[in-house]
Parts: C-alpha cells; sequence; structure tokens
C-alpha cells in the first residue's frame, strides 16, 4: 500500500501502511500534504484549483465547510451509516441467533442426559446380573439343603427299619 491520500479523512479514521503501521488519516495526510509541497516547491508550477472544491489533501474539518457546497446530502449519507438499522429483517436475525443459542444449549443438554442414560442402562443390567447370579447362589444353596434333607430322610428311614427289625426279633 502506498501513502498516497484516501478520499475518507475523518477524525478518528486510520490507514494502515507497512512502513509505519496504523496511523491516524489525518497524520498520513499532513505528512503527504508536506511532501506534496516539497515536490511542487522543485517541480514546475502546477494549474489552479479552484475554490469551493475540496481536495484530497484537506482533512475532515477543513472540508467541512466546502463539503455543503460540493454534495449537501453527505453529512446525512454518513450519520446514516452511523446508526444501526432497525428494520424487521435485523430483529428477525436477531431472534434467529438467540434460537440457535438456545438450540446449541438443548442439544448439549441431549447429548448430556444420552450419555447419563447410556451409563444409567450399563448400571441397570449390571444389576440385572449381580441379582440373577445371587439367585442362582441360593438356589445352589436351597438345592444342597434339600439334598442333605433328602439324605437325613433316607438315612432316618434306614435306622427306622433296621431298629424295629432288631427290636421285632427275639435275642
Amino acid at each position: 500500500m502506498s501513502s498516497e491520500p484516501q478520499f475518507l479523512s475523518f477524525k478518528g479514521l486510520k490507514q494502515y501502511t507497512p512502513e509505519d503501521g496504523w496511523g491516524q488519516v489525518n497524520a498520513i495526510l499532513q505528512s503527504h500534504t508536506q511532501q506534496q509541497a516539497a515536490a511542487q516547491a522543485q517541480a514546475q508550477p502546477t494549474q489552479p484549483v479552484p475554490e469551493n472544491v475540496p481536495t484530497l489533501t484537506e482533512t475532515f474539518d477543513q472540508a467541512q465547510d466546502s463539503a455543503a457546497v460540493f454534495d449537501p446530502l453527505i453529512n446525512e449519507l454518513f450519520e446514516q451509516l452511523r446508526v444501526p438499522p432497525s428494520d424487521d429483517l435485523t430483529q428477525t436475525w436477531r431472534t434467529i441467533a438467540a434460537e440457535v443459542n438456545l438450540l446449541t444449549e438443548r442439544m448439549a443438554l441431549q447429548r448430556e442426559l444420552q450419555e447419563r442414560l447410556q451409563k444409567l442402562d450399563q448400571e441397570l443390567v449390571n444389576l440385572r446380573g449381580t441379582i440373577l447370579s445371587h439367585l442362582a447362589d441360593v438356589q445352589q444353596a436351597a438345592d444342597q439343603q434339600l439334598t442333605s434333607a433328602r439324605l437325613r430322610a433316607e438315612v432316618s428311614a434306614l435306622a427306622q427299619t433296621k431298629l424295629s427289625a432288631k427290636l421285632r426279633t427275639k435275642p
């Protein structure tokens, strides 16, 4: 980028040049004006500039008075550009942005709830397995008790028959 003057020279407006970085447009314009004046002093005389026509080297403050002659609606145009639009489209976009934010939050909550549901489902599967394992242990213990009870009953019945046979016989 060269350090040539720009068409817009408002107060506070900045311009970037590779040599100087970010700088005020007014300062750049003033340095450019000084360079031009020095060059014109060494060069041939140029054609005169008519009055009431703003030049590129004037700052905004200097050109404000002549801007009214140049274009009376320019100030109104720049004022309209500074004021943000307040039409239905802007409000609709704000509503859409708010809804997108809400949708994003709800989707994150949904993901979190799905992860919690998967963990809960896994815990339920583990609990069912543990309960079935305990039931199998109880069934095995009951089967052993039943087998022991049958065995005692058979031993008791055998002992009764033997004892009663011995008691019936006379010595």
